[in-house]
Order: structure tokens, then C-alpha cells, then sequence
């Protein structure tokens, strides 16, 4: 029975692809596919490293020199908090949440959460394994990003690279992208994804 559900998954991974083509036969829609996979995956792991040991991207940079303060008191690793600074400061004053996000502000809970899930999605992105569940995920994430900063984006009337993130998330999961420049091949094939489909 599982065989047969990953069967016809596959199939309409292939027709979402490119309508009556599987796509191993388009090298060329595998190596996007394989490399939106990457991408996708590296954003969502350097934004954990970066918050883990303040790199200087988003995290340990000052605003006004530009200086870098590498693994300093904005890392989390010495007790800086992820998700304060973005909840209490980067929120737009006009979205409808953000009375709720507010209050979620350093929180030590929330902060975990984010940091396993940015891990969590970006390594499973990058190798091609549980790429559905983690695209799912990703997805998933670029919605709470967008209710909490962007709802009314400022150059567009809706439409915001978060939306356009969860759309190529969406195409992953259905794509099937872990196949492609990945171990999504194997990783179907192992016990725990047979018994356990939810894994693909």
C-alpha cells in the first residue's frame, strides 16, 4: 500500500513538473529543482548560524559603524535571545498581528522553537532528505513571517518575497526537489519513510 502511495505521489510530482514528462527525463528541470532545493536550504541554515554565533549578517553587526562584533553578546550562544530584537522592533506598526507577536518577544520557548526549525528545515533542505515535510515547514514559516512584517508590503499592494518563497516551497514539496541534487532517492527507499510516508 505504501509503495503504491509514493507511486502515485511521484507521478504527480512529475505532472506538476512538466505535464505528461517525468521530469528525470529533463536534466535541465532537475538541476532547478536541485538547486532551489540549495538555496532555499542555505537561507534557512545560515540564518541560524548567524543567530547562533552573531556573524554579522543579521546578527552582531552595529547599525552605525557597521563594525562586527563575531560570536559576541548578540550570539546566542552567550544568552542573546533570536527572535527579541526582530519581535520587539521589526515588526510594521501597522500589521494586524502585531499585538500577538509583541507578546511573544523574548520569549525562551519561542526562541528554541525558531532556532531548531531554521536548523532543522535548512539541513534537511540541503542534504534532500524529508524535503516535503521540511518545504511544508518552510512554507509554513514564510507565513508567520509575512502575517508579522509584511502584510501590507511597502512596494507592492500584497506581494512580498515572502510569498514568493512559500510558492517555491510549495513547488519543492510537490516536486519532489530531494531527488535532485540530493538523497532523496535513498532516503524513500529506507524503512523509516516506507513505513512512515509523512517523512518523504
Amino acid at each position: 500500500m505504501t509503495t503504491k502511495v509514493n507511486d502515485k505521489l511521484d507521478y504527480e510530482a512529475a505532472e506538476l513538473v512538466a505535464p505528461g514528462t517525468a521530469p528525470e527525463s529533463q536534466p535541465k528541470v532537475r538541476l532547478v529543482w536541485g538547486v532551489l532545493r540549495l538555496m532555499m536550504g542555505f537561507t534557512f541554515l545560515w540564518a541560524f548560524l548567524d543567530k547562533l554565533l552573531a556573524l554579522g549578517f543579521a546578527t552582531g553587526r552595529n547599525p552605525e559603524t557597521g563594525a562586527i562584533d563575531f560570536f559576541g553578546d548578540a550570539a546566542w550562544i552567550n544568552g542573546a535571545s533570536p527572535t527579541e530584537g526582530f519581535l520587539s522592533f521589526g515588526l510594521h506598526t501597522k500589521e494586524p498581528f502585531l499585538s500577538f507577536y509583541e507578546g511573544l518577544a523574548g520569549s525562551a520557548w519561542v526562541d528554541w522553537i525558531y532556532m531548531l526549525c531554521m536548523a532543522g528545515i535548512g539541513i534537511a533542505l540541503i542534504l534532500g532528505v524529508a524535503t516535503r515535510l521540511s518545504a511544508i515547514g518552510g512554507a509554513l514559516w514564510m507565513v508567520i513571517f509575512y502575517t508579522a512584517a509584511a502584510v501590507w508590503p511597502e512596494n507592492n499592494l500584497f506581494l512580498d518575497d515572502h510569498v514568493v518563497y512559500a510558492v517555491i516551497f510549495v513547488g519543492l514539496a510537490y516536486a519532489g526537489a530531494g531527488r535532485y541534487l540530493g538523497l532523496g532517492n535513498w532516503w524513500r527507499k529506507t524503512e523509516l519513510v516506507r513505513k512512515y510516508p509523512i517523512l518523504q
